[in-house]
């Protein structure tokens, strides 16, 4: 059951409604989930939602890469509506369904490709452990680089913000959609 649901759209204060279409006219095309809650406070939704545009759209982290950091951010905190956002868009950036498949039900996946392979070692030590130890920090700035290590930092706190918004709010996955994590998670 949500415990808070987004603020009406026909009553929005002036400064809700700016922030609403400043949202829905931007590349996400509407105002949904955790963005709709903020909506509650408008400053943060507009803050949120600029560090949310920067690491989708703007970060050095090509999109296949950004999109595991977010499945993987998803189905530590177990963060339906995420995954349920975010499975379709990282299947077109060019993730392998076998990666998908092995996140969705609590699998280590397979990964042929390095820097796959260590954008999750990062999102999952970093959340696990709430630090990186010296050997994935050493192999992170080797094969991804400063500049895109710190983006992908980035993908992680932002992500972080979305799933605590989502799990404390209990933000519901959209009318006709079915839970993937919490009743495939083993």
């Amino acid at each position: 059951m949500t415990r808070l649901l987004p603020p009406s759209e026909d009553a929005l204060s002036d400064e809700q409604r700016r922030v609403f279409e400043m949202i829905a006219s931007g590349p996400r095309g509407k105002v949904r989930g955790p963005l709709a809650i903020w909506l509650h406070r408008p400053e943060l939704a507009q803050a949120a939602q600029a560090l949310g545009a920067y690491c989708r759209y703007g970060s050095l982290l090509e999109s296949r890469l950004s999109e595991l950091a977010i499945l993987t951010m998803a189905t530590l905190w177990k963060s339906e509506f995420e995954w349920w956002a975010h499975k379709p868009i990282a299947l077109k950036a060019g993730l392998s369904p076998d990666i998908v498949d092995a996140l969705q039900h609590g699998a280590q996946p397979e990964f042929g490709d390095a820097e796959e392979r260590i954008v999750h070692g990062v999102v999952v030590e970093l959340t696990e452990q709430r630090q990186l130890s010296d050997t994935t920090y050493k192999e992170a700035q080797e094969i991804l680089g400063a500049d895109r290590l710190v983006d992908l930092i980035g993908v992680c706190g932002y992500y972080t913000l979305i799933s605590m918004t989502i799990n404390a709010f209990e933000v519901p996955l959209p009318d006709g959609e079915a839970a993937e994590l919490t009743s495939t998670r083993k």
